[in-house]
């Protein structure tokens, strides 16, 4: 199976002011694709070369692994942006508010968790199997996939994912990060 880069549902300029074409066409179209390439290249003659991202992901280590999951969590990354404003819906507000109080209680927390991860990673809303959010950190190439959750959104906290725009500035990217959530693709994940 070849691995293919994710084609964006936007254009490299749509999410701009907030993340410039410059940025994507780096972070996407440079970062990702690398990813996607080294993917492709490992899993040559390997049990790998046949299987899909999911089971790359959470039967291989290393190198493997770590291409692999960096091309799930872009992929992720890339459809949790959206140039239109969306809302989330009723029930995934629900679920919010129960939760974390309110979607200004929920903001808080993901910022303070995305802030103060250390070095390179994701922040990530999870629903576990009792239907519960949690919001988790992984760093590196780490996916909550591998601990039986499910994502519903994540944030991208490399420093390429802000660098070009925000030089060393992460509370400010994820100030304009959160001006680009697509929930419905958030509430989506909520029902799928």
């Amino acid at each position: 199976m070849v691995h293919e880069l994710k084609k964006l549902n936007y254009e490299y300029n749509a999410l701009e002011p907030m993340m410039s074409a410059e940025t994507l066409e780096y972070h996407h179209g440079k970062h990702h694709a690398t990813y996607v390439a080294k993917l492709n290249g490992f899993v040559v003659g390997t049990d790998y070369e046949s299987k899909n991202l999911i089971e790359i992901i959470k039967n291989s280590d290393g190198v493997i692994f770590n291409n692999a999951a960096q091309v799930y969590n872009h992929d992720f990354f890339w459809d949790t942006l959206s140039p239109e404003e969306t809302q989330p819906s009723d029930d995934l507000t629900q679920m919010i508010n129960d939760q974390f109080g309110s979607m200004e209680g929920f903001k808080k927390s993901f910022f303070e968790n995305a802030v103060s991860l250390f070095g390179s990673g994701w922040v990530w809303l999870c629903l576990d199997e009792n239907n519960t959010l949690s919001i988790v950190k992984t760093a590196n190439a780490e996916t909550p996939i591998t601990n039986g959750l499910k994502p519903l959104m994540t944030c991208d906290v490399w420093e390429h994912a802000y660098y070009i725009d925000y030089r060393n500035a992460r509370p400010t990217y994820l100030e304009n990060y959160w001006k680009l959530i697509n929930w419905k693709f958030v509430s989506d994940n909520v029902k799928s």
